[in-house]
């Protein structure tokens, strides 16, 4: 069952229970009062009328008479005091009866009381009210006046008005059920608010909010949702964003990797199919465990860049940048050599503290870079100044409106040439962000048919 009718029920049903038991308490003390109230009349009128009997019985001419005349003449004071609603009984015996009921028991002491007694009785449908009363000092005799009357019509009265009491508590209930029921569904709407967005949540929906402006239970239920579904969003933003990143750590291993790979397997082919002379094969093998050796510390420092692990593996050392410079060029010479490209070199630069491995990858990427851009018998020229190391190639170029995208993670200028060169668009994104960790920045100049020029800018 639905909680709207769970609601609607249970409050349907207090409250017709709290009506009905109102309703009862109202009709039996309504019951009760006008039983008092006919009673107190009831004795108040046989009061009177006893007294009034007292009086005339005192001073009416009864000595000296047969008992015939003086009932005859205690009928006619009855009924010149109350028609045909009196009983007179003496000394226990009833000697007068106007009414159409039998007095049982009139010898009973409870009717000897002075302020007298008054039951009321069921015989079939009918209620009749017997109120009894000693008359005051009449001689010797003991007169005792009963008043006996019909009031099954104050009982038919009592009914018509518990019959309208149940009308209307049904009228009642039957509109407060409306009424709740449009109440529930005005309440529970900003739940089923809240039920929606959770449900488009859980399809994927991240951006599902509850608008619900309440300052109730529900409107603080509605903004903690709303908060959890900010707290979901930002974790699988989170969660995207580390997996784009191990992405591009891959990619930025492949890319890495190829360098010193293709040297490898460059000076292994040599070893394997040339016949060299001893000195030269010493330096093939050198130059083999060179590389591996680069591999095996830039695998490690660019997991590191790529915030896989912590950065205590990036050492920042004092380098003579010159010699960086000419073990760059070494590196370079027989990958350019296979494509016919010239590298020419020049640092004027002062010893800095860097990561020599990865300035080393910085530079070679951008020097793989122009050779890609490159046409062959064309030159590159590496250039250190001050506080600024300079790439240039005398290539293709960038078109201008493509320059700022160049940095971004897996983004080719030209995709065709750059996949058939065996490049995957992380070149530029990768010495960026090398060049961030050593407090410098990447400036990009190109001209289309003319080259392109990249700048490392160390701002410390």
């Amino acid at each position: 069952m639905k909680l709207w009718k769970k609601l609607s029920l249970m409050t349907v049903t207090v409250l017709m229970a709290a009506m009905a038991a109102s309703g009862m308490a109202v009709i039996y003390r309504s019951t009760q009062y006008n039983q008092e109230k006919t009673l107190e009349g009831c004795e108040q009128q046989l009061s009177a009328a006893a007294y009034a009997l007292g009086k005339e019985l005192e001073y009416g001419p009864l000595e000296g008479y047969s008992e015939a005349t003086r009932n005859s003449y205690v009928n006619y004071l009855i009924k010149k005091i109350g028609a045909e609603k009196y009983i007179l009984v003496q000394d226990g015996k009833v000697i007068c009866n106007l009414t159409a009921f039998e007095l049982k028991k009139p010898e009973d002491e409870r009717w000897n009381r002075p302020e007298g007694y008054s039951i009321i009785q069921k015989r079939g449908n009918q209620y009749i009210i017997v109120a009894g009363k000693q008359v005051p000092a009449v001689g010797k005799e003991q007169y005792r006046l009963f008043l006996v009357q019909d009031i099954s019509e104050l009982y038919e009265d009592m009914k018509a008005q518990a019959l309208f009491n149940l009308a209307v508590f049904a009228g009642a209930a039957l509109l407060s059920l409306v009424l709740i029921f449009l109440m529930t569904q005005t309440i529970l709407h900003p739940l089923r608010k809240l039920q929606q967005a959770a449900r488009d949540i859980s399809e994927g929906k991240l951006t599902s909010r509850v608008d619900v402006h309440t300052k109730d239970e529900i409107g603080v239920v509605a903004k903690a949702f709303n908060r959890m579904a900010e707290r979901i969003e930002d974790q699988v933003t989170e969660l995207s964003q580390v997996s784009e990143r191990r992405r591009q750590m891959l990619g930025s291993l492949a890319h890495e990797l190829k360098t010193p790979m293709t040297s490898i397997i460059g000076y292994s082919d040599s070893l394997l199919h040339v016949n060299l002379r001893e000195e030269q094969k010493e330096r093939a093998l050198q130059h083999i465990r060179e590389e591996c050796s680069r591999l095996e510390r830039l695998s490690s420092k660019l997991l590191s860049l790529m915030g896989m692990y912590e950065n205590d593996s990036i050492f920042m050392e004092d380098t003579s940048m010159k010699e960086l410079f000419e073990r760059v060029a070494r590196l370079e010479e027989h990958h350019l050599q296979k494509k016919k490209l010239t590298l020419i070199w020049s640092c004027d630069m002062e010893n800095r503290k860097v990561d020599r491995d990865l300035i080393e990858s910085l530079l070679v990427n951008l020097i793989d870079n122009s050779a890609k851009a490159s046409k062959e018998g064309g030159q590159i020229f590496l250039e250190g100044e001050k506080d600024r190391i300079r790439v240039r190639d005398q290539g293709c170029g960038i078109p201008e409106d493509e320059i700022s995208r160049v940095t971004e993670a897996f983004y080719m200028v030209d995709k065709a040439r750059s996949r058939k060169a065996g490049g995957c668009g992380l070149g530029l994104a990768l010495a960026s962000r090398i060049a961030l960790l050593h407090g410098a920045e990447l400036h990009v100049e190109s001209k289309l048919g003319k080259g392109t020029e990249v700048s490392i800018i160390f701002r410390q």
